[in-house]
């Protein structure tokens, strides 16, 4: 329950601070996702149930906040949580980059995705400027914004999974 509840603080956090302080430090009106951040690191870290719960939850909250449909975010944010939540096994605590190139291909995803249903199914099909202004961009202030945030939700994850280790030897 605690675990849930803090994880449920995570969210909320990175959302107020992706809608309030990172909306005045944006460059040419590109600013970093997140919500992308926790989804792919609680994916990677806790497996694909936590990643999908964890998408979910973001993804709702982008849709009721910033989005035009409801619903798209949820589902792209759940299914980015889940796929990387596949990548469990091979994730290790000291190893940096695992984590930086899963994020960074959850932004490209994301990106493009968001692409190919927000603006190619109105008729926008000017990809190239889309990619070299708002895709690309947000990816670097992303993975330099995951250097920083990534180190806290793995210094709170290790402390509650070393919680939860002691009390189940309590049990035993």
């Amino acid at each position: 329950m605690k675990r849930k509840l803090i994880t449920f603080l995570i969210i909320i956090v990175c959302f107020l601070l992706q809608s309030s302080i990172f909306h005045y430090l944006s460059f040419a009106a590109i600013k970093p996702n997140l919500l992308i951040i926790v989804t792919s690191s609680f994916g990677f870290m806790r497996g694909k149930k936590e990643g999908l719960f964890v998408g979910f939850v973001s993804g709702l909250f982008a849709d009721l906040f910033w989005g035009s449909a409801l619903g798209f975010n949820m589902l792209l944010y759940a299914v980015i949580g889940y796929v990387n939540g596949f990548f469990r096994r091979l994730f290790y605590d000291d190893d940096i980059k695992l984590p930086i190139a899963l994020i960074g291909a959850s932004e490209f995803l994301y990106g493009l995705v968001t692409y190919a249903c927000m603006y190619m199914l109105q008729g926008d099909f000017a990809f190239i400027d889309y990619l070299i202004h708002i895709i690309m961009p947000e990816l670097v202030y992303t993975i330099l914004v995951t250097l920083a945030l990534y180190q806290m939700i793995l210094y709170i994850n290790k402390r509650l999974e070393a919680e939860e280790q002691r009390s189940a030897s309590k049990f035993v």
